[in-house]
């Protein structure tokens, strides 16, 4: 079901130039909520309305990075670029929104709560809480990140890494929840399983879930 969030002031952005075909749009340099949501808008507006000879458009965390032909001059990019960022504060975040049953038996999940100072149920409650949103997707095909939780809630990653964990592992680390859509290795902590998939190599587009998408996890067994 489609959903929209109401309009907002976003932080000044830094365009940085980077070599002679890209273009830097960095809304901060830590992960916040404003930050994100400002990278998020960018992107869907240069979705919504393109600029000519921009080529691709990859959105992160915090920032929006635009490749362009590199014989259309960097100045004509940045005066189309600084219109769309104009206007970024009247535009609302459109969104889906999703419900993704989780199984939370994952091998982290006991030492995570104990971590936080809370029983495995009152952890599970507590991420259960309130819906997140896909801060980003990324880093392998199919995995988003999902956040932000409560300050509460935040735990560095593990120090070790596992060279593999399963599609479908929960993972959960810095503030996020993330899920794993193709067997790869992680320093997340696994708290559990879904059998929501987000990648299919065959479908248009590959992915389900998008940036700026609400999401539910719910406990099932």
């Amino acid at each position: 079901m489609a959903g929209s969030s109401a309009p907002q002031t976003f932080p000044t952005p830094t365009i940085v130039p980077l070599g002679d075909r890209s273009l830097l749009v960095r809304f901060g340099t830590a992960l916040t909520d404003a930050a994100n949501r400002a990278a998020i808008a960018l992107a869907l507006a240069l979705d919504r309305e393109p600029i000519a000879d921009v080529v691709e458009v990859v959105p992160n965390l915090v920032s929006v990075l635009l490749r362009y032909d590199p014989l259309v001059s960097p100045a004509t990019i940045a005066g189309e670029l600084r219109l769309r960022l104009f206007a970024l504060g009247d535009a609302a975040l459109a969104t889906a929104h999703w419900t993704i049953p989780v199984i939370f038996d994952g091998p982290d999940r006991n030492e995570v709560a104990a971590l936080l100072g809370l029983s495995a149920a009152d952890f599970i409650a507590a991420h259960n809480a309130a819906p997140l949103r896909v801060l980003a997707t990324g880093f392998a095909p199919g995995f988003v990140y999902c956040g932000l939780h409560a300050d509460k809630l935040v735990l560095p990653r593990r120090t070790a890494v596992r060279s593999a964990v399963p599609v479908g592992s929960v993972l959960f680390a810095a503030g996020q929840t993330a899920i794993a859509a193709t067997e790869m290795p992680t320093g997340w902590h696994v708290i559990g399983r879904t059998d929501f998939r987000n990648f299919d190599p065959q479908a248009e587009p590959p992915t389900r879930l998008g940036a700026g998408d609400s999401v539910a996890f719910e406990a099932v067994s």
